[in-house]
């Protein structure tokens, strides 16, 4: 646990990293007693009901003792301690949001094929045409792409973070350029796989439970009991918000704006190198005109914090993690259809691949014309400068 010793430095700079044991044992390891530890309560949540949490009280008698991790040495020390594990845990929840999102966006997909209402719209006018399967519905499909373009993007962007991760490891003491170039990526993609990975992940459920229909808010199925669970992945290991301050506040700027500047050249190379793509140029180029809309609200980040306008910073901090994470979505599912678009040319109509193949392809054309549009409309709600959640007066917020 974090805690602060009585003659400790102000702030999070005094903060140290205790074990603290629920009882003391001496040097042979034998229990000699409680150290002072005790479960104050149990939490009733909306959802992880299978997992207990509490409220623990320490030190009511006076008599709890901790032990700073890495000994003396280390007092103080406890807010870089932890973030050692912080990008790891940040980094498992985004993936959880994900794991939810897809077991989510799967078990409607096999609904969809199997549920019969309604008759086709192709037969709307005919009263006796017989009930087809939900999938074959209009809406049915756009929801299910739209968690399919969702759940396939996040994840690859977690498998370009776990990518750069395994380079960095494999060169170091080799390359230390390389080796700078993937660890500024790894900080940079960190907030966005944590927030956008855990938003999504709730979110998909969610699209789920409407792809159901009433049979989704019931228990018969397994999503609704995924909606409430994953509700909180929003909110561990920082909250998003936190994680949008660490992005704009910290991984922005870092190195001097060089992993952003390597971020955007990547990118740069791929809409360049494939912008003229047969079957892809249009969305490709779509990118493109995003990444513009990107810069020039990172701009603004920029000068909001140079001119002292610093309130309009957290004002619009998760407006500009989920344009950035919109984007960098959009570039991994493109990626993919590029390739996915070169295998189909070799792909029989009738193997299982083809059916594979396609579906890249249509996830990432359904998200670059369907979400990837919105970063520009959010750079332009950021360049407003709209400042009336900070100038509305407390008492304005009543209803009545």
């Amino acid at each position: 646990m974090l805690a602060r010793t009585p003659d400790a430095p102000s702030g999070t700079k005094g903060l140290t990293l205790f074990i603290v044991p629920k009882m003391r044992s001496d040097e042979s390891g034998k229990v000699t007693g409680s150290n002072d530890v005790a479960c104050g309560a149990i939490e009733h949540k909306m959802g992880i009901n299978g997992s207990s949490t509490c409220v623990l009280n320490f030190g009511e008698n006076d008599a709890c003792i901790g032990w700073p991790v890495g000994g003396d040495a280390k007092l103080n020390h406890g807010m870089s301690q932890m973030f050692k594990m912080m990008n790891g845990a940040r980094i498992a929840v985004g993936v959880q949001g994900l794991s939810v999102a897809s077991s989510a966006y799967l078990n409607a997909l096999e609904y969809a094929k199997d549920r019969k209402q309604g008759a086709s719209i192709r037969n709307w006018k005919d009263a006796n045409a017989p009930r087809v399967p939900i999938i074959e519905h209009a809406d049915v499909r756009r929801m299910l792409l739209d968690m399919k373009s969702r759940v396939e993007g996040i994840r690859a962007l977690a498998i370009k973070l776990t990518n750069h991760q395994d380079r960095a490891t494999a060169l170091q003491g080799k390359d230390d350029a390389a080796v700078a170039y993937h660890q500024g990526q790894i900080d940079l993609l960190v907030p966005l796989v944590k927030a956008y990975g855990s938003d999504q992940g709730f979110k998909v459920c969610e699209t789920a439970i409407q792809t159901y229909g009433g049979a989704g808010y019931t228990r018969d199925y397994p999503v609704e009991q995924y909606c409430r669970d994953a509700k909180i992945f929003s909110i561990y290991e920082g909250t998003n918000h936190i994680q949008a301050m660490d992005l704009v506040g910290r991984k922005l700027g870092q190195a001097g704006g060089a992993n952003l500047n390597a971020f955007a050249q990547d990118v740069g190379k791929f809409t360049a190198a494939h912008s003229g793509n047969e079957k892809l140029g249009a969305d490709v180029k779509r990118l493109a005109s995003a990444q513009e809309s990107l810069t020039a609200s990172a701009l603004k980040l920029l000068m909001w914090f140079q001119t002292g306008n610093i309130a309009m910073v957290p004002l619009s901090a998760n407006r500009f993690l989920e344009m950035m994470s919109e984007f960098a979505v959009a570039w991994m599912l493109l990626e993919g259809a590029v390739i996915a678009d070169e295998k189909l040319k070799a792909v029989a109509a009738d193997h299982p691949d083809h059916a594979f193949y396609s579906g890249k392809i249509a996830a990432a054309q359904f998200f670059a014309r369907n979400v990837l549009p919105g970063v520009a409309d959010k750079a332009r709600l950021l360049e407003q400068e709209d400042r009336s959640p900070i100038e509305i007066t407390d008492a304005a917020f009543a209803t009545v």
